[in-house]
């Protein structure tokens, strides 16, 4: 190697962090720091006020968490569910109110009924006047708002995403010679993809791209550790991150017709999803004391994984569905079904992370801190139980916070991982110059120490801060979705994701018990990178911005389509 390279490859690494700064900082200033302007959908005119209606779905009622708060006498605390779909149709039902919900002197039954542009409304004998926005209206409201991806230029951020992965090919390539073919192939793959991703969005009117940076950022250390540790499985992972980003894009369309995810398909892939874990229970393959791999044809995959986007795409419901009773009790039910079926395989990493999600759901759901204390409760009971059936469980908890006392049994990986992590620095020492990587499961379970130790603490954070990032751009859009099942699909997504992210990390540094779950996109795994990526659609269809996601139909598409 010559002085020239040498002195090339000493300033990537400083290169490659610095990129990873920037990166991350400019998707926080778009993402978080803009402002989030209202959409305007109608009007309820109540006595001499005029209340802008700013969902899709309202709550309307006298509580002031409505979305229609009123101050009137005969209003229950939540009176009435006002919904427009896809198509612009409005339609108002009662949600077990006192006083009835009426329009235009039609009382409104368990099928709810239409609302019109000046329809006259009666709830508990308060009448009120509705105005639906016109498309004109609606033009004029939309000139306002600033598009997503103004102040912050997405391309400027995806070229110097490309560029910091350029740098990082040319580590790995210099590191491996024998691989440098299959190293190259895989990232001008990825390169291609995100770019062609770009493309594609903007064809679509869609002018913010940070989600898909961040996703794109985070694979591409994936596919980084795939080259450090199992360099031979290169044209596998290149196939999975393909098909992920197409998956991420056929997910998101789908997701446009809100009428079309909220019904009848829900319970098709609800069945799926059980028929899927069923075989997994019946036929699991057992790996380290959990039977949680089908293998089919010679490949392997996690059903589990999968579920994962399942079960958000069940959970979360659109505002008219919450209030009925059935729809609870049968989502309880899957819920139970699949951490069971998790927790007779052997899976519990997995079982926590469902569980969880089932909280955040549940709480978003029905807005009650005592359904989320009783789940949890009985959550307590489970876990002694699971002490008590599975005892390599307690094991792990026995272990937990004293891995240096047995650094050559219940401690070797953690112990190896630390080591490793502290090694790299803040900029890391290069790929070619670690050890992690011979230790079983570095490139999944301990995935944070193998980035610290190639390239550095960091690049390692900025991972998990990128994680971060989409995370509170969940919460932040939430407050303004258009609808409840945008809102609760996108913070249930972010919250699998951060529960993995949290037992990834804090497990392999021995400040959580070690679950064996995967680092989001970053760990080597095919079906945990396709879930994460299917997850990523969820939180695209949640931004609020305009121009931002690609669960709204373009306003020139929509007229052509006369909807």
């Amino acid at each position: 190697m010559d002085l020239l390279t040498q002195y090339a490859l000493i300033a990537s690494r400083y290169i490659i962090v610095l990129l990873s700064l920037a990166i991350i900082v400019r998707c926080i200033r778009s993402m978080l720091s803009g402002a989030y302007e209202d959409e305007y959908w109608g009007f309820i005119t109540f006595g001499d006020e005029e209340i802008p209606i700013l969902h899709w779905e309202n709550i309307i009622g006298r509580s002031h968490t409505s979305d229609i708060f009123l101050d009137a006498r005969n209003l229950s605390r939540t009176h009435a569910a006002l919904v427009r779909n896809g198509k612009g149709v409005w339609k108002i039902y009662d949600i077990f109110s006192r006083g009835g919900v009426w329009v235009n002197n039609n009382q409104v039954k368990a099928k709810g009924l239409p609302v019109q542009d000046g329809d006259v409304l009666n709830l508990g004998g308060n009448p009120m006047l509705f105005h639906s926005v016109s498309d004109e209206e609606r033009a004029e409201f939309s000139e306002r708002r600033t598009s997503a991806g103004k102040t912050v230029l997405p391309s400027v951020t995806l070229f110097e995403l490309t560029v910091l992965q350029l740098f990082l090919l040319m580590q790995l390539a210099l590191a491996d010679d024998e691989h440098i073919l299959m190293i190259t192939g895989g990232f001008l793959l990825i390169i291609l993809l995100e770019w062609v991703c770009f493309a594609l969005m903007k064809a679509m009117h869609r002018n913010g791209f940070e989600v898909e940076t961040l996703a794109f950022y985070l694979t591409t250390f994936g596919l980084a550790v795939v080259c450090i540790s199992e360099p031979a499985d290169l044209y596998k992972q290149m196939i999975l991150i393909t098909v992920s980003v197409v998956l991420f894009i056929l997910l998101g369309l789908w997701l446009r017709n809100i009428r079309r995810v909220s019904h009848a398909v829900r319970y098709v892939v609800a069945a799926l999803a059980l028929g899927l874990l069923g075989i997994n229970v019946a036929a699991g393959t057992v790996s380290y004391g959990a039977a949680n791999w089908l293998t089919i044809g010679g490949y392997s995959f996690q059903p589990s994984e999968l579920v994962k986007v399942a079960y958000v795409f069940c959970g979360a419901a659109t505002l008219e569905n919450l209030y009925h009773r059935r729809n609870l009790i049968l989502f309880i039910g899957f819920s139970a079904v699949c951490v069971g079926a998790l927790a007779v395989i052997g899976d519990f990493g997995t079982a926590l992370i469902f569980f969880i999600c089932f909280l955040i759901i549940s709480f978003m759901r029905s807005g009650s801190i005592a359904t989320v204390f009783l789940a949890v409760g009985g959550a307590v009971m489970a876990v002694f139980m699971v002490l008590l059936v599975r005892p390599y469980v307690a094991d792990r908890f026995s272990a937990w916070g004293h891995v240096w006392e047995d650094v050559y049994d219940k401690g070797y990986q953690q112990t190896r991982a630390m080591s490793a992590a502290a090694s790299g620095g803040l900029f890391g020492n290069m790929p070619g110059n670690g050890w992690l990587h011979r230790i079983f499961a570095a490139d999944t379970d301990m995935v944070f120490a193998l980035i610290c130790e190639n390239y550095g603490l960091i690049a390692a954070l900025c991972c998990i801060i990128a994680i971060l990032t989409l995370a509170f751009f969940a919460i932040r859009s939430a407050r303004r979705g258009r609808s409840t099942y945008y809102s609760i699909a996108a913070c249930a997504s972010v919250s699998i994701m951060m529960v993995q992210l949290a037992l990834n990390v804090f497990g392999s540094v021995d400040l959580l018990p070690f679950t064996g779950v995967t680092f989001p996109f970053v760990s080597k795994g095919g079906t945990s990178l396709i879930s994460c990526w299917m997850l990523m659609a969820f939180l695209k269809s949640a931004d609020t911005r305009k121009q931002g996601s690609f669960a709204v139909i373009p306003e020139f598409k929509r007229s052509k389509e006369g909807s």
